[in-house]
């Protein structure tokens, strides 16, 4: 079964690094219940993500997107910065 183009995962974290050429760090943090204990838990993920033109800075909050592999960890791209550091 194929994804059809317009459904590729998207997600929001913040960008931790940005010292690579065209390549940001994400972190992705994600709330939920536990289901034995009930209390809320984080988990937080790094993502390697691609920035073209090397917009984003550290501490910026950005949309990233599922996209082909472009690198050995490089599956996501930037789509968009939706908040700038301060």
């Amino acid at each position: 079964m194929e994804k059809a183009k317009g459904l590729r995962r998207t997600l929001t974290g913040m960008v931790v690094s940005d010292k690579n050429d065209k390549t940001v760090t994400v972190v992705v943090i994600r709330r939920f219940r536990h289901p034995i204990y009930g209390k809320f838990v984080q988990k937080r993920k790094k993502y390697m993500a691609h920035d073209p033109n090397n917009e984003c800075r550290i501490g910026d909050k950005i949309t990233i997107e599922e996209h082909r592999p472009i690198s050995r960890k490089k599956r996501w791209i930037v789509r968009q910065i939706v908040e700038r550091a301060v």
